[in-house]
């Protein structure tokens, strides 16, 4: 008998998940992969510890008893610090969540400086700190904080011009910090960042490893279903603000997205209009 391909539910405040996502079709599992953004709440960042452990575990509750998966991946810094214990509370199948690679980077630097870019929520987190003296107590970390990228990452995968402002910003926060100039590896603490990984490397003043969490957690979705190799298939796309859905079409296409679904209002979150890809 044949086991049934696995299904997994890709979550995010936004479209910084598609790295996670991306990175777990790169790895080759043979998995059925659906993804929801709560897009209609970002930047999570900006929001209380206390609304985001209420509203997380609700949409992700009400998100798993309908489309049913296997394994729920957290792409969410910000949501993986603050709420992951609810969720895995308020969930019967595993749940995996994103940590900022700060353990690699720290075993990749040659320097001895390595840089942590995220929001300036995680920035601040004590669970950042907590990783920083676990695994970099002998590294100097550069952090620093950047809402503007989010932005410029949701942008891109509409279509737009992508915020060079935002990337400047960015690099000069870590490079232009004091010891910053000897910086060769950072740590991308933000799902939406790897998708500026290019115009992020463009702009540094020199060449560095850009690190983030993506086959890492590829790589712990496999071994926690056991997934044999073969072709991933992805399926749907459900977002809580639908007033993204046409410009993000044509990302949502690259990917393979064949669905996409309005998720409704809490507390229900019901995945309503389900429609192709091509028609949203």
């Amino acid at each position: 008998m044949v086991n049934a391909v696995k299904r997994v539910l890709v979550f995010d405040s936004g479209v910084g998940g598609l790295s996670v996502l991306d990175a777990i079709v790169a790895s080759g599992a043979a998995l059925e992969l659906d993804y929801v953004a709560d897009n209609a709440w970002l930047p999570y960042g900006l929001k209380s510890d206390a609304d985001l452990r209420a509203r997380a575990p609700a949409l992700l509750h009400s998100i798993t008893q309908q489309w049913v998966p296997d394994l729920v991946v957290v792409a969410c810094n910000t949501a993986s610090t603050i709420a992951l214990d609810v969720v895995r509370a308020a969930l019967t199948v595993p749940v995996v969540g994103v940590v900022p690679p700060i353990k690699p980077a720290a075993a990749l630097t040659r320097t001895g400086v390595i840089g942590v870019l995220a929001t300036p929520a995680t920035v601040r987190r004590a669970y950042t700190n907590d990783l920083i003296a676990q695994f970099a107590p002998d590294k100097r970390v550069i952090r620093f904080g950047s809402a503007a990228l989010v932005a410029a990452a949701e942008q891109k995968l509409r279509g737009e011009p992508v915020n060079q402002a935002a990337i400047a910003e960015a690099i000069e926060g870590l490079f232009g910090a004091p010891g910053g100039a000897q910086i060769d590896v950072v740590a991308l603490a933000c799902t939406h960042f790897p998708l500026l990984d290019k115009e992020l490397a463009a702009a540094a003043p020199r060449a560095c490893a850009w690190l983030d969490s993506g086959e890492a957690i590829a790589r712990r979705v496999a071994s926690l279903l056991i997934a044999p190799r073969g072709a991933p298939r992805v399926n749907r796309a459900g977002f809580t603000d639908a007033g993204v859905i046409n410009a993000l079409r044509p990302a949502l296409e690259t990917r393979g997205f064949s669905t996409v679904a309005r998720l409704g209002d809490s507390p229900a979150f019901d995945a309503l209009a389900l429609s192709g890809v091509a028609s949203a």
